[in-house]
């Protein structure tokens, strides 16, 4: 069996990693740099993100392969090199994995393309498909146990996707960033989500990035409420919010705030719970031992979440509520075209 499907299987819950971007700029990535070619020019920095992560108590690790399509590379002049780099992140992160004294997943983290499927931009969905299925090859030679693509906003680019791994022979999880509104920058709500994922096939899915934890925790509930019992709900929130101080990018979040985190995301429904920018090994060392101490109870209220959390933007109150759960005609109408 799937390394991954095995851990689904003999786990309630999974303790993902935390942030890839944030911790590498503490180790030295300048901004504007991909951080995919570190896979093969400062491999043992790499090795030290994942091991930091697999010692403070994670389950699954990402893959440092986000911008891993020939679209973010090309940026840098590194279209040439997709599967390269794709491989290496795979190969270097399945080292610290087993190595591990216990199965330890590694996820190939896969982020959008960053350009718009057509109409709404010129990519096409073949163009995107081979973008992505470039991309899968160089990670499933590299050793992930599951594809997951993270981060997306468009249900028309995740389709496209889905086509492009179809074919690779590993599990997929995906995860859709919202924002404020309660919505993916293109418009998808939770809802739409969970009504959608049965049928594309997913392994597991829920969201991470976006705002904090208390709108991404929103967002898990309504995802919860929309799907079968069993199904596999994914949460990896934002370590609080970002501030500058000092010329310099913080997340807010504390090693008290990412365990409340946990354990509501854990009555919230979610089986796999991590964290997302901002999320330092000490965070996850902390959310282990939330995760671990916790027995899950009923889903949280409104109030417990801000007392526990912090406050709701308005949109994700609307969507913690309910009020945006039923996709209304419009949404239907789009979700078909899509």
């Amino acid at each position: 069996m799937n390394n991954f499907l095995k851990m689904l299987q003999d786990k309630d819950h999974i303790l993902a990693d935390g942030a890839t971007g944030t911790n590498l700029f503490a180790m030295g990535l300048e901004a504007g740099d991909p951080p995919e070619p570190w896979n093969l020019n400062h491999k043992d920095r790499i090795r030290s993100l994942h091991q930091g992560f697999v010692d403070a108590g994670s389950d699954l690790f990402l893959t440092n392969s986000f911008g891993g399509t020939s679209f973010r590379l090309k940026l840098h002049g590194l279209e040439g090199r997709v599967f390269e780099l794709n491989k290496a992140a795979g190969v270097v992160a399945r080292e610290v994995a087993d190595s591990a004294d216990r199965l330890v997943i590694v996820a190939g983290s896969m982020g959008p393309t960053g350009e718009m499927i057509e109409p709404h931009g010129l990519m096409t969905p073949a163009e995107a498909t081979a973008a992505f299925k470039a991309q899968a090859e160089g990670l499933a030679e590299g050793g992930a146990d599951v594809l997951w693509l993270e981060t997306m906003y468009s249900m028309e680019e995740l389709e496209a996707a889905l086509d492009a791994l179809k074919d690779i022979g590993l599990p997929v999880c995906a995860t859709m960033s919202f924002d404020t509104a309660g919505k993916t920058m293109m418009g998808i709500t939770p809802a739409n989500l969970a009504l959608r994922a049965k049928e594309l096939k997913l392994s597991g899915f829920g969201a991470n990035c976006g705002v904090g934890a208390p709108d991404l925790l929103a967002t898990i509930n309504d995802i919860s409420r929309n799907v079968e019992s069993g199904t596999v709900v994914i949460s990896k929130a934002n370590c609080g919010v970002p501030e500058f101080h000092d010329g310099n990018i913080v997340y807010s979040g504390t090693e008290k705030l990412m365990s409340e985190y946990v354990q509501i995301a854990m009555n919230s429904g979610a089986k796999i719970i991590g964290g997302c920018c901002g999320t330092t090994f000490e965070h996850v060392r902390a959310m282990r031992k939330a995760m671990d101490e916790h027995t899950v109870t009923l889903p949280p209220t409104l109030n417990e979440i801000e007392d526990r959390v912090g406050i709701m933007s308005e949109g994700s109150r609307a969507i913690f509520k309910g009020d945006d759960s039923k996709p209304t005609k419009e949404r239907r109408s789009r979700r078909s075209r899509t």
